[in-house]
């Protein structure tokens, strides 16, 4: 049986896939039956669906079947209106000799398409080019070097947007850039404005605004998890503190002013009580950080959703990380 990535199956398509146990949850149906709805990924596709009481493999999943476990899976790939599954012919775990049939455990991991030391590399570049005040570049730069290893594997959420390797570089990089865009733009607009915009700060903010993710999360290879400060206090105070310890380093020294604008930054960058901001964006630099942070996780969740929901027609499922239906487009079908 030919070996092939979950990313390449189609609709009826039987082959061997060497993927991840992500999710194993027990469930009852409306009728009180019990069933477990499990997940399995590889490096470019996630499927989730249930192995209901009856099936072969229930007493197997119940009992041997462990998330954050490798497996090699014979199975019929099929597209329904619950979005695609599996219907699987064999199982077992992962032994050494796979790897000779292609098997890494790094290839089942989803990660950003783009390198993450040239990311990297360009996140300190942007810091050069547009931070001009000497101790915020200092400060920017001090708390990528530090946290290099870390930045270059870390997802940015558990869920959601940028949830795989490299995403938390990737995203910061792209609301990095976005801005720079914005605030050439606004500063050129407003020229009269007093304080007027700054850029610099700007840019700092986009760089380090989800900087607490890296205290927030931890990888596993089912996925990232909270921290247990991640779960009590959450990135946004996490990133505060680790700019002020930052800061308590630096030299030259950030002054007071400085620090509490960036400070401000971090901590109303997801702008509302009920997204985790204390309070919204109180200067027109941390707004422009807001809706650079805004608009680059909703687009990568759009994307997503196109690419991901097999639902039939030109509307996509509301299950998804928008909780919307998305339009990809009139294919005859009806809606």
């Amino acid at each position: 049986m030919p070996i092939a990535p979950l990313a390449e199956m189609s609709h009826g398509r039987e082959a061997d896939l060497f993927l991840l146990l992500t999710d194993k949850e027990e469930l009852k149906t409306k009728t009180g039956k019990p069933y477990f709805r499990v997940g399995f990924r590889d490096g470019g596709r996630q499927v989730s669906f249930p192995i209901w009481g009856d099936s072969p493999w229930a007493i197997e999943c119940r009992d041997h079947w462990k998330p954050g476990v490798f497996y090699k899976v014979r199975a019929v790939y099929q597209e329904t209106s619950f979005g695609p599954q599996l219907d699987i012919r064999k199982i077992r775990e992962t032994v050494e000799s796979d790897a000779a049939d292609g098997f890494d455990p790094a290839l089942c991991l989803p990660r950003s398409r783009f390198d993450p030391q040239t990311m990297f590399d360009e996140l300190l570049d942007l810091a050069r080019q547009h931070v001009e005040n000497a101790a915020l570049h200092k400060l920017v730069e001090s708390l990528l070097h530090t946290h290099r290893e870390q930045l270059l594997g870390h997802p940015a959420a558990r869920r959601n947007h940028h949830a795989y390797a490299g995403g938390l570089l990737e995203h910061s990089l792209s609301v990095a850039r976005t801005c720079v865009f914005l605030a050439e733009k606004y500063a050129e607009y407003y020229p009269e404005m007093e304080p007027p915009l700054d850029k610099g700060m700007v840019v700092a903010g986009g760089i380090l605004h989800d900087i607490g993710k890296l205290r927030e999360l931890c990888r596993r290879p089912e996925g990232a998890e909270r921290t247990a400060e991640g779960a009590l206090i959450g990135h946004i105070l996490l990133g505060r503190d680790m700019v002020r310890e930052a800061a308590k380093e630096c030299e030259p020294p950030l002054d007071p002013d400085t620090l509490l604008r960036l400070e401000h930054l971090i901590i109303a960058h997801q702008r509302l009580p009920e997204w985790g901001s204390p309070q919204p964006p109180m200067t027109p630099e941390a707004l422009l950080v807001h809706y650079a942070d805004d608009i680059d996780a909703k687009y990568q969740m759009m994307v997503t959703v196109l690419r991901e929901d097999a639902t039939p027609g030109p509307v996509t499922s509301r299950k998804n990380a928008l909780m919307q239906h998305v339009y990809r487009g009139a294919k005859g079908d009806n809606v």
